[in-house]
């Protein structure tokens, strides 16, 4: 005991400088000794429809900020400042970001080179899961003629292949596909907990590496990202980059040189991103949209395992004579609306407001809301997009996973995965002005792969274990399944 004794003083001295050490080695490769940690504000949630809508729709000037860092660590601390459509303040960058993602990518007349991605993403993930089926069948609780799979992992790389070729065209190698899919996969579902590393310097002390492997990310994700853009740049000069993509609309795009000119006026300034500025929002493209499709689909395939008659009648609807395109199956968009309502992948919808008067009446309803200072402090407003599509007062039976519930006749037939401006009774792609522009787009990919799996494999519980445990966790920015999808799946007879 005595010798315990005088070891331990020397143990904790060693632990100190060594913790020391790695605190410094943390400050120098962070570029400095810049604090990216970021102050949250003083935060209001609502989960009120009718309160969301006024706030959104009725004052939308006041409600139209994003948080100009929603991440609680400020990645670009010892960089130059970048912005992406979904952080850049409500103004002229703004528009002409969002309006180059609209008009140049995401319109549909631009989206006539999508079908032939989405079916060759698809015929490759069948093909994927029909050897899976040959490989594994009769084992880890199949039948014979069977496979369990991991579905999020089986799917992720299907639904990436086709976001990354919509962003950079058909000159993407395969392997700079999958280092730029690992680099994502890997920020998102790290298992970091960024918030609270951002808010406690005991929990940086401690775990250094996650936090310097944190602060890193845009560093990884230039190394990348940069020889890509500079590939594309090299094609288009010499006339083969063949179908226009995301990158080539960036390397168009022109934006005003200050953020305070209109860029309708003809006497601002414009200039060309940095490359820097490209790679930020090519990280927003890829991610958002991969991680919203991924989750989506994986909810729904868990929804379907656990109630086979909803997954029977789909298949109906999908095997039947009918060779209308699966957009206009309305079962199949039924099933989708449902589980974006159940499960928005987006949890939380941010807006930060300065105090002003005109938003009292936004605020007050049903009850007392602290309001947001007048002196010009911000103050978040966190609208929670799972409640909101949950709440009892808009929704029969709210828990329950119910596609009729948006078949013509039913209480949700006329409701969008964007809500208008009399109504909102769900927001998975957010309301308003700021609502995730790609919506549509998640939408149609969802329902791609959904139907093809459908109707291409039955899906069920594997042999061994319990039932479809639905538990949620927050991968940062999106809502996913806390326990990923394990399902048993047969393929079809033709």
């Amino acid at each position: 005991m005595e010798e315990m004794m005088q070891v331990l003083p020397v143990a904790l001295a060693v632990f100190v400088l060594l913790a020391a050490a790695a605190s410094l080695r943390s400050r120098r490769h962070c570029a400095g000794n810049t604090l990216r940690t970021v102050p949250v504000p003083a935060t209001i949630e609502v989960r009120d429809p009718e309160a969301a809508r006024r706030m959104i729709i009725d004052h939308a000037d006041c409600f139209s900020d994003h948080p100009a860092v929603p991440f609680p660590v400020d990645l670009d601390a010892g960089h130059p400042k970048t912005s992406s459509i979904n952080s850049a303040p409500y103004g002229p960058l703004w528009r002409v970001l969002r309006c180059n993602l609209t008009a140049g990518v995401l319109h549909p007349s631009r989206l006539a080179h999508l079908a032939p991605l989405q079916r060759d993403a698809v015929e490759s993930l069948v093909a994927d899961l029909m050897l899976a089926v040959a490989a594994r069948g009769g084992r880890a609780g199949a039948g014979d003629g069977a496979a369990v799979i991991a579905v999020r992992d089986a799917l992720y790389a299907a639904v990436f292949k086709v976001v990354a070729r919509m962003c950079f065209g058909d000159g993407v190698g395969e392997r700079d596909v999958r280092a730029m899919q690992r680099t994502l996969r890997e920020f998102f579902h790290s298992g970091v907990d960024a918030r609270h590393l951002a808010t406690s310097r005991l929990a940086r002390l401690l775990h250094w590496r996650q936090w310097r492997h944190l602060v890193g990310t845009r560093g990884r994700l230039a190394k990348v990202f940069v020889p890509a853009i500079a590939a594309r740049r090299q094609l288009r000069r010499s006339n083969a980059s063949g179908v226009r993509s995301y990158v080539d609309s960036l390397l168009d795009l022109r934006v005003p040189d200050n953020d305070d000119d209109e860029p309708s006026n003809d006497t601002v300034r414009r200039r060309a991103l940095r490359d820097d500025e490209m790679v930020r929002l090519i990280w927003e493209f890829l991610g958002a949209g991969t991680e919203t499709v991924v989750a989506c689909v994986e909810w729904t395939l868990a929804h379907l395992v656990a109630h086979p008659g909803v997954q029977k009648k789909l298949h109906r609807e999908l095997s039947g004579g009918d060779q209308r395109s699966f957009q206009d199956l309305p079962y199949l968009r039924a099933v989708i609306l449902e589980s974006l309502r159940l499960h928005p992948p987006v949890p939380f919808i941010l807006r930060d407001v300065v105090g002003l008067p005109e938003i009292a009446a936004a605020t007050e309803v049903g009850r007392a809301v602290t309001l947001p200072p007048p002196d010009g402090t911000p103050v978040r407003f966190v609208f929670m997009a799972e409640d909101i599509a949950r709440d009892p007062k808009a929704w029969t039976d709210p828990e329950e996973f119910w596609p009729e519930r948006f078949l013509d006749g039913g209480e949700g037939e006329d409701v969008s995965p964007t809500p208008g401006p009399k109504e909102i009774r769900m927001m998975p792609f957010g309301a308003g002005r700021r609502h995730c522009p790609g919506a549509g787009l998640a939408v149609i990919q969802a329902k791609c792969f959904v139907a093809a799996l459908v109707r291409e494999f039955e899906w069920t519980l594997p042999a061994t274990g319990g039932g479809v445990d639905h538990t949620s966790t927050n991968a940062l920015f999106f809502k996913v399944m806390a326990l990923p999808l394990r399902a048993c799946i047969v393929p079809r007879r033709s």
